[in-house]
């Protein structure tokens, strides 16, 4: 078993994209701005923004946090997704799901300008995926494909089974590694909720990705032997032995399932990481493709 080590990939990308700050600094070019939008006080999306903040600061890019509480009427938000696609100093700028009931999410996704759609949810931008053309790529489902790929993990003809059919995971991730690129020619099956003899299918993975957040589903006899595994899930759960009360768990059983695997990823430090690194890579193409 080889541990799938996004944090390490990710710092190496992190310090590719440092170097590239550096060259446009010496070059008196731009400086990437990336903005992001925070609505409530929900802990994950609090850590998950302010890592993005953090990651920023460490490579060079600009970076501006605009905060709002819960109860942020739709017509405000709205007004200032307006104000950041109209401002030339934002490169690239993120509305961090979820949002309160009261939002509606699609309508926030659609009024981004899809230039400035660095994390790859407008409906142009998926499009674009699924067409293989120019745009920017869902940074979840991106991370992932790049950790395959840094790792040199072989996809062509093999059978992917994605496990979870979200717009924002499973469903862009399937379509990625089912392009003809590289990585990618993958023969891919996506499973849901409602999938028949859903462990003989997972059974019969080379890649198994599994991304629907129910801590340890993913169980030693659902993994075929030398798989490639994984783990998007990030689910909190009580744990008296840390100060704060709870861990990370993800949706595979990691201690039963690794020793069969050829590859898998760990949680926390496996995808996580790769998907602040692939909004960092968005933001740059951003500014780089209006000619900054």
């Amino acid at each position: 078993m080889q541990l799938l080590d996004g944090k390490a990939t990710a710092d190496s990308i992190k310090k590719e994209l440092a170097l590239a700050v550096k060259l446009r600094k010496e070059q008196g070019k731009k400086i990437p701005h990336l903005a992001a939008i925070l609505v409530g006080n929900d802990g994950g999306s609090l850590t998950y923004v302010n890592a993005k903040v953090k990651t920023c600061d460490l490579i060079g890019f600009e970076s501006t946090l605009i905060r709002y509480d819960d109860s942020v009427p739709e017509e405000i938000l709205l007004a200032k997704v307006k104000s950041l696609n109209e401002d030339k100093s934002i490169d690239g700028f993120i509305v961090q799901l979820p949002l309160p009931k009261h939002i509606d999410e699609m309508k926030i996704t659609q009024a981004i300008d899809p230039l400035k759609d660095v994390d790859g949810f407008h409906p142009v931008n998926i499009g674009n995926m699924v067409l293989d053309l120019p745009g920017f790529l869902p940074a979840t489902p991106a991370g992932i494909v790049e950790l395959i790929s840094r790792n040199g993990i072989e996809t062509s003809g093999k059978h992917c089974v994605v496990l979870g059919r979200s717009n924002i995971v499973g469903m862009p991730v399937s379509i990625m590694l089912a392009r003809n690129t590289t990585p990618g020619n993958c023969t891919v099956t996506i499973t849901h909720s409602r999938t028949q003899n859903l462990v003989e299918i997972c059974q019969s993975a080379d890649i198994l990705i599994s991304a629907i957040g129910r801590p340890g589903f993913v169980t030693k006899e659902m993994v075929k032997e030398g798989a490639v595994v994984i783990d998007v899930g990030t689910t909190r759960v009580e744990d008296s032995t840390r100060a704060r009360g709870w861990r990370l768990r993800g949706d595979v059983d990691f201690d039963a399932v690794k020793d069969k695997c050829s590859f898998i990823t760990p949680v926390p430090g496996g995808v996580g990481p790769m998907t602040i690194a692939s909004l960092m890579i968005n933001t740059l193409r951003a500014m780089e493709l209006k000619g900054k």
